[in-house]
C-alpha cells in the first residue's frame, strides 16, 4: 500500500516533535498515532534515557480500543530489545496498529529487528519515508554510535611555516577576525569544547561560543584534561555550563566518560600538546586547520610528537574542504582510512 499525503504530513510533524527531546545517548525519536481514517490521535516523543520511546509515550495517551486498527509514524525503526524500557516493536503489536511507517532503519546490532518482528505478527510495515531528513537529525547521534564513541574535531591555528606561537609563546592573534568568527560558530555547534591545563594556566580562556561580544544561544560545555589545578577565579568557572575536569591522561577513558554524559560532538581546542594527544591516539575524525599568512619560526609548532617515527608511518588526511576567511585559509580534513590487507 502507498503512502498517503496524511502519512507524509504525519511524518513531517514527528520528525519535527522529535527535537523536542534531548540530544544524548538516545537518538531524538518522534512519532504519531493516526486512526484508519487519517485523524491524529496522540503524539509523542522520547524525553531522554530511561524515559518511555516515543513510540510508547504516544500510545500511553490512548486507549486500547483506540489503537486497534491505528497507524504509527515513526521517525526511527521500532526497537527490538529489553533494556531500561521494553521493545517498541512488541508494545506496537500488542496494541493492535495494523501499520507501522518509518523513516530510518535502527542501527543497533542489538535494537535492531523491529521491522522483521512486526511484519511477522501481521503489521504493514514501510521504512524509508522521509529518510534523509531523519538522518540529518540525528546525524551526530549515528557518527557516534557508529564510533563507539564521541566524534573528535581538533582544531588548530598555525602560521604559514606551521607554528603555533611566537618564540616568547605569544599566539594572540595569528588569524585574523573572520577566522576567529568561524571558529566560535563551530564551537557552538559543539556539545564539549576540551583544552589541557596548559592552556587553561596559559591563556585563561572563557571556552564560550560568542558572536562578536554575544554569547551563542548553544553553548558547549567546558572541559578540562590535566594534573595542575584550575585557579578557581579562572574564566572558565564563569562558563554557562559547570566544567568537566579530568585529572587525567588516558583518553580513551575521558572519552568514555563524556560518551556516557551524552555527549556526541567534541571540539578539540587545547595548544599543541593536547592535539597531538588526541591525534596519536587515533581520536581526530575531522581536523580544522586555521593557516595564516605569516611566517613565525622558531620551535613553537603547532604540533608535536604524534607517533610518526618514518614517512611510512605518516598520518595522512584528505582535505574536504579549502575555506578562505579573509586573508587566511581553513583546511577541513579527514584521516585516510586504509582498505583492507588484500582487497
Amino acid at each position: 500500500m502507498a503512502v498517503t499525503e496524511t502519512e507524509r504530513s504525519a511524518m513531517r510533524r514527528a520528525l519535527s516533535i522529535a527535537a523536542n527531546g534531548p540530544r544524548g545517548i538516545n537518538p531524538q525519536v518522534g512519532a504519531v498515532i493516526l486512526s484508519p481514517a487519517g485523524v491524529v490521535l496522540a503524539e509523542g516523543w522520547h524525553r531522554g534515557a530511561g524515559t518511555p520511546h516515543a513510540e510508547v509515550d504516544a500510545l500511553s495517551k490512548l486507549t486500547s480500543d483506540a489503537t486497534r486498527g491505528a497507524t504509527a509514524i515513526v521517525t526511527l525503526e521500532p526497537c527490538n530489545h529489553t533494556g531500561r524500557t521494553g521493545p517498541c516493536a512488541q508494545a506496537l503489536i500488542d496494541a493492535g496498529v495494523t501499520r507501522v511507517i518509518y523513516a530510518l532503519d535502527d542501527p543497533g546490532a542489538e535494537s535492531s529487528g523491529g521491522a522483521d518482528r512486526m511484519r511477522a505478527a501481521g503489521i504493514d510495515v514501510v521504512s524509508g519515508v522521509q529518510s534523509d531528513r531523519a538522518h540529518e537529525l540525528v546525524a551526530d547521534w549515528l557518527v557516534a554510535h557508529r564510533l563507539g564513541r564521541p566524534h573528535v574535531t581538533v582544531k588548530w591555528a598555525q602560521s604559514l611555516d606551521g607554528r603555533a606561537a611566537a618564540s616568547d609563546g605569544t599566539s594572540q592573534w595569528i588569524t585574523g577576525p573572520d577566522a576567529r568568527a568561524d571558529v566560535h560558530r563551530r564551537r557552538a555547534e559543539a556539545d564539549a569544547i576540551v583544552v589541557g591545563t596548559g592552556t587553561v594556566l596559559a591563556d585563561d580562556p572563557a571556552l564560550t561560543a560568542r558572536d562578536g561580544d554575544t554569547l551563542h544561544p548553544r553553548q558547549p560545555t567546558p572541559v578540562v584534561i590535566g594534573s595542575r589545578p584550575t585557579p578557581p577565579d579562572a574564566a572558565v568557572h564563569r562558563h554557562p555550563h559547570a566544567p568537566l575536569f579530568y585529572d587525567s591522561h588516558d583518553l580513551a577513558d575521558v572519552m568514555a566518560d563524556l560518551g556516557a554524559r551524552g555527549v556526541q560532538r567534541v571540539f578539540v581546542e587545547g595548544g599543541p600538546t593536547l592535539a597531538s594527544a588526541f591525534i596519536a591516539a587515533g581520536f581526530a575524525d575531522t581536523v580544522l586547520a586555521y593557516i595564516a599568512p605569516v611566517l613565525l619560526g622558531g620551535d613553537r609548532l603547532a604540533l608535536t610528537d604524534i607517533g610518526v617515527g618514518t614517512i611510512d608511518d605518516a598520518r595522512r588526511l584528505q582535505v574536504q574542504e579549502w575555506v578562505p576567511l579573509g586573508a587566511d585559509l581553513l583546511a577541513i580534513a579527514q584521516p585516510v582510512v586504509s582498505p583492507p590487507e588484500g582487497s
